[in-house]
């Protein structure tokens, strides 16, 4: 054997025991090369206790560049609607269309549609047809979205279960637009973007000038953190009350269960627990996600291949094992 031959098996050697040491002495290199082992994983960032334990792109855009992240965008719009009940906008999330939007309500809509609250529209529990799934090329090739979403049929008495509908962020959206007299962009950049020092490209609008609630915002990954920690703190951010601590803890109270993923929801937010631990996610399609776990000060940012699905049975759930049994494990370890 030659001492090239040597030194390959003895560098081969090394490199197999490398993975094994790395979770030794470092746990959170660990969780780095098993979201790395993801094939439509693109960025990872972990911070815990305000600062970075993981900051990697694996593949895809370069760190600093806004990516799509899908139906986050939803989250978004519930915590501007908090901002809109801080400001005395929205009186409550008991607030009906009827009486604070009902520009919006098109002719011949079924009554009930007046009594449909601002909680139903966050919670997603209008009981109307979904727009999402195979409804959504439709939806968005019709006229007038939200007249389209405000004229399906009744599913389901408002507040029952929860049906997952981009229609109901898109009409919520409009409503904020409504009771501000400024667009949902304009809300964005000025309430959360200024705020927490991100920046919001303009995304989709409908035909009649709405911008998309509830699909199609881009966030750089940094940005979907720095909106993490916001919650993750009690709505605070940079020495600033970007959304009140009430509106906050609100949210991550359980309103409703999805049937798809069976997790909890709240405002905007998927709720669940490991080990005991709560945590609230925000989740877009392909596996755009934001989890923040308040009690570990922890909060995580994860961006995949956005035109790939995410299923629960899938990818998405290779991304809650990372997150129920790598990330919050380490977390937990680090707190001591």
């Amino acid at each position: 054997m030659t001492s090239f031959h040597r030194r390959t098996i003895l560098m081969g050697a090394a490199a197999s025991l490398a993975t094994p040491l790395i979770a030794q002495t470092d746990p959170w290199a660990a969780v780095t090369e098993r979201a790395r082992s993801l094939d439509q994983c693109h960025a990872l960032v972990v911070r815990q206790s305000g600062a970075d334990v993981v900051s990697q792109v694996f593949r895809g855009p370069a760190f600093g560049r806004a990516v799509p992240v899908k139906s986050v965008s939803k989250t978004i719009v519930a915590a501007l609607t908090g901002a809109a009940i801080d400001r005395g906008e929205i009186a409550s999330v008991n607030d009906t269309i009827g009486e604070i939007a009902p520009r919006l309500i098109p002719s011949g809509a079924d009554p009930r549609v007046a009594g449909i609250t601002v909680e139903n529209l966050v919670t997603m529990q209008t009981g109307l047809e979904r727009t999402s799934g195979g409804n959504y090329g439709g939806w968005v090739s019709s006229r007038n979205w939200v007249a389209n979403a405000l004229s399906r049929p009744f599913v389901a008495e408002p507040g029952g279960p929860m049906l997952y509908s981009t229609g109901s962020f898109h009409i919520l959206g409009a409503v904020l637009s409504e009771v501000s007299g400024r667009s949902l962009l304009d809300l964005a950049r000025s309430r959360l973007g200024q705020p927490l020092g991100i920046e919001i490209p303009a995304w989709t609008r409908d035909p009649q000038g709405f911008y998309l609630g509830g699909n199609e915002m881009a966030l750089t990954l940094d940005g979907m953190a720095r909106f993490g920690e916001m919650y993750r703190m009690g709505g605070q951010y940079g020495g600033a009350q970007v959304l009140s601590a009430d509106w906050v803890a609100q949210s991550f109270a359980t309103r409703t269960r999805s049937q798809f993923s069976g997790l909890s929801y709240g405002y905007g937010w998927f709720l669940g627990q490991s080990d005991g631990v709560g945590y609230a996610l925000a989740r877009g399609y392909g596996g755009q996600v934001i989890c923040t776990v308040p009690e570990l000060e922890m909060t995580l940012a994860l961006t995949s291949d956005p035109t790939l699905p995410a299923r629960s049975g899938g990818y998405f759930g290779d991304i809650m094992r990372l997150i129920e049994g790598d990330v919050i494990p380490v977390a937990r370890s680090r707190m001591g």
